[in-house]
């Protein structure tokens, strides 16, 4: 009995302090840090481990440590779209734009998300439609293809994607992919073998430390860019799978929504995809200007690249208020 007595007052102190840990570090909403402290009380130990793997916060310092990773390519143009709309001279081209002005400023100084106002758009709610739309794009590349997506599956649309980028790096063209592992957890780094050889790169966006165990899952990357030397990007909903073509049958045809972008927008999505590598890779890539080159005005549309995640100290997207 005594030796019970000590065990269960150790069990007391450890999750006193596991409970301080979760007040005091946790970052989350109150109702939140309620709802872990009841896991906590009524399952001891095991609760505390619940929360590292789904629901901590309190870590994240040491996952991510981008405050001394510049916004490279577009400094110069958030300090001064801060200055001019905040002095009320900003030159917005259209009054609806001008008229979500706050918004704007807003998520300008909350996240660096500058404004452009001369891009071209094209819009797809197919995946068939997009991805023939984006290989063809590939096909055209000159200098470099940034491609990053959450879900990266080992099927006929991978293999499809590979091929071609390999295609590319073969022809010297810098090909960089990152993946997220939880989200293309059945595709293993040896699946892109034919790229890297190509001399293309390939990193996994917070891979696991233990085979089949991620302590990890709330810090994952969902976020689907390509950047295509610099000037056309594509950006939205559609992951890189066979489903996403329509062609799974437990999901039938799928609609999502995906953005081709043609103008300076792809200069915020060019530096977006380079925080995330940044993090992910070694061979690290700063400010190059091949990667931010001049743009030509190719449309009017004005488009604002808002990114949210694992990241982020706000939840921009989730939050976003119209």
């Amino acid at each position: 009995m005594h030796i019970i007595s000590i065990l269960l007052g150790v069990l007391f102190v450890l999750n006193l302090g596991f409970a301080a840990l979760v007040i005091f570090l946790e970052r989350k909403d109150a109702g939140a840090t309620w709802a872990w402290l009841m896991v906590l009380l009524f399952i001891p130990l095991l609760g505390f481990v619940m929360y590292l793997v789904f629901g901590q916060n309190l870590s994240r310092r040491r996952l991510f440590d981008w405050d001394n990773i510049k916004k490279v390519g577009i400094e110069d143009l958030i300090e001064e779209q801060v200055s001019e709309i905040k002095s009320g001279i900003y030159p917005f081209r259209h009054e609806e734009i001008a008229r979500h002005k706050d918004l704007i400023y807003m998520h300008l100084v909350n996240d660096d998300a500058v404004l452009t106002q001369d891009n071209a758009i094209h819009i797809f709610s197919d995946g068939k439609k997009k991805f023939d739309s984006l290989i063809e794009d590939i096909g055209r590349a000159k200098d470099h293809i940034h491609f990053q997506y959450y879900i990266f599956q080992k099927d006929e649309l991978g293999k499809r994607i590979v091929k071609k980028l390999a295609q590319k790096a073969q022809e010297g063209v810098k090909v960089r992919l990152l993946y997220d592992e939880m989200g293309s957890r059945k595709t293993r780094k040896r699946f892109f073998r034919e790229l890297i050889e190509a001399g293309g790169e390939v990193e996994v966006f917070f891979p696991s430390r233990i085979p089949y165990v991620n302590t990890r899952l709330n810090y994952r990357n969902h976020r689907k860019l390509v950047i295509i030397d610099g000037t056309l990007g594509y950006v939205g909903g559609f992951n890189v799978g066979d489903e996403y073509l329509g062609l799974n049958p437990k999901f039938g045809y799928w609609r999502d929504t995906h953005l081709r972008i043609e103008g300076s927008a792809t200069l915020a999505m060019q530096t977006r995809f380079l925080l995330d590598w940044n993090h992910a890779a070694r061979n690290k890539v700063g400010y190059e200007a091949c990667y931010f080159p001049i743009v030509e005005p190719i449309g009017k549309a004005g488009v604002q690249v808002v990114s949210s995640g694992p990241d982020s100290e706000w939840e921009q997207i989730q939050e976003w208020i119209y």
